[in-house]
């Protein structure tokens, strides 16, 4: 697949696609344009204690397996995208690959989503992305807290979209 087109520039408000000229929220109607291989990888992190990524390793969660679960998390968020993301597409998902890094403090998560259609699925990567993390925080909340409820060391960091490709068929 070769990379989008884009000349890097950021725009201005003339160039919003999601605005008609009185300034109301509109679709972006997609009808005209030719089906295209896509594909979009985004990642992020969230930082735990040192323990809890132990703990995760040996799988010693009282909640379960907590990547497995996040995994799960990740795909039923992409598959759902359309219904959260207000003006995105409902688009025909042909392919979600969720790859987790686990460090001394940290666990990275990428996911990469793939489809055949008429527009890009970078938000559907995205939300795989921010939704798993979201499930591990769930799963290791109660070895997280501090002694007085909080998270201190806990945190969901730097989520991007890391490439987004496209190929026209």
């Amino acid at each position: 697949m070769s990379e989008d087109a884009s000349d890097g520039s950021a725009g201005d408000a003339d160039d919003l696609t999601h605005t008609t000229e009185d300034g109301d929220v509109q679709m972006v109607d997609v009808g005209d344009k030719p089906d295209s291989e896509r594909r979009a990888v985004a990642a992020g992190e969230i930082r735990l204690q040192s323990s809890t990524i132990e703990a995760i390793r040996a799988d010693e969660v009282g909640k379960g397996d907590v990547l497995a679960t996040a995994r799960i998390g990740a795909i039923q968020a992409v598959k759902h995208t359309w219904e959260t993301i207000p003006m995105c597409h409902q688009i025909p998902i042909t392919n979600v690959d969720t790859e987790f890094a686990l460090d001394e403090d940290r666990i990275e998560l990428r996911v990469t989503v793939e489809t055949t259609g008429k527009t890009g699925c970078e938000m559907e990567a995205l939300e795989g992305v921010t939704t798993g993390l979201n499930v591990v925080w769930d799963m290791v909340k109660a070895v997280e807290k501090n002694d007085a409820g909080q998270y201190p060391e806990t945190g969901i960091e730097n989520v991007r979209v890391v490439s987004k490709e496209k190929d026209r068929i």
